[in-house]
């Protein structure tokens, strides 16, 4: 880290946002024991992003920006999980009665994911060099990184991989 540059509001984004999506990731896992090994596995790429961002390294800022977008992406247009989350809480909110915990989990889920994207495009602002050759890396951490989330869904849940298909043609649920 340089040393006038300190750790500012865009690393605490990312901060907050990787902390509660592992957490996130950890209380769905503790509810549903065949995505454990999904979930821990998942869990790496928000790691990853933690670490090399709060070296300033910029491969960090695409890591985060490629995994966080594309749960968020995938869960607006390619799944209901996000909506079904919606619905639950306003049942919720109108009848005073949690009847599907494991839906309502999809909203921190989904901002913690936001809040990842924003501190990684935040942080990269801040970048002196913005060279073109970043435009390649970011593709090629977006390209490793899905990879990655679809090398685990096969391993550990190939129910999931439907999704990807699905991202291809987005809709909104």
């Amino acid at each position: 880290m340089d040393a006038e540059r300190q750790i500012g509001a865009p690393e605490w984004l990312i901060l907050a946002g990787t902390s509660s999506f592992i957490l996130v990731l950890a209380v769905s896992a503790y509810s549903e024991a065949d995505i454990r090994w999904l979930h821990f596995i998942q869990a790496w790429m928000y790691v990853v992003t933690i670490v090399l961002s709060f070296r300033e390294n910029r491969w960090g800022y695409f890591i985060g920006v490629s995994a966080a977008g594309l749960w968020d992406y995938a869960n607006v247009f390619a799944t209901s999980f996000l909506l079904n989350g919606l619905k639950e809480l306003s049942r919720w909110i109108h009848t005073a009665h949690l009847e599907r915990p494991d839906l309502l989990i999809a909203l921190p889920a989904w901002l913690s994911n936001f809040l990842v994207v924003a501190g990684c495009l935040w942080a990269y602002s801040r970048e002196r060099t913005k060279p073109h050759s970043d435009l390649a890396r970011f593709l090629i951490a977006f390209a490793l990184t899905t990879g990655f989330f679809a090398l685990d869904m096969a391993l550990f849940q190939p129910r999931y991989l439907a999704i990807f298909p699905r991202m291809l043609h987005p809709h909104l649920p």
